[in-house]
């Protein structure tokens, strides 16, 4: 508990008990045109990249909170194993499909290095864009590609903040 928190508690603030709670969402992607994923000429980056680097990747959230935390596709725990084989290379900001309709001058607010379509195409098969996770924190049910945003940003500070859907 923070100190906030413990002051707050001190001064006779009632807490609310730890709970659980199902949440749905339910929305539509609308996807640009984009070619097949295999068909970028920037494809043999990515490929590359995960050449050089798989060895020594470790899933991003079991290097913060532990590797009990992470599993592999089929839900076996994978422990500190840099370069696991079921380890997966994740587009952290834009993901290829997205990239024929990125607003460049919006982009530039946060990557002031990228202000051409080629320059973009390049960027997005680097490091800046990429982080290795899981198939848990990937595509499970608290993953990357399933969870809020900002639910699975506070999953990177809590052990078991999501969990799959039980009934």
């Amino acid at each position: 508990m923070g100190l906030a928190l413990r002051e707050l508690y001190k001064a006779g603030m009632v807490m609310t008990a730890g709970h659980d709670q199902r949440v749905t969402n339910h929305y539509v992607i609308h996807f640009p045109e984009h070619a097949p994923r295999e068909s970028d000429p920037n494809y043999a980056a990515f490929n590359a990249y995960h050449r050089l680097n798989h060895a020594r990747s470790v899933c991003l959230v079991g290097s913060r909170l532990g590797f009990e935390q992470c599993a592999d596709a089929q839900g076996h725990e994978m422990l500190d194993q840099p370069g696991h084989p079921g380890l997966e290379l994740h587009h952290k900001i834009l993901e290829f499909a997205t990239l024929n309709s990125v607003d460049l001058v919006a982009l530039a607010l946060d990557f002031p290095a990228v202000t051409t379509t080629e320059e973009l195409l390049a960027w997005a098969e680097t490091a800046a864009n990429f982080m290795w996770l899981c198939p848990k924190h990937h595509r499970g049910a608290g993953g990357i590609h399933h969870a809020a945003a900002a639910d699975w940003s506070a999953e990177l500070y809590i052990r078991d903040l999501i969990g799959p859907f039980e009934k």
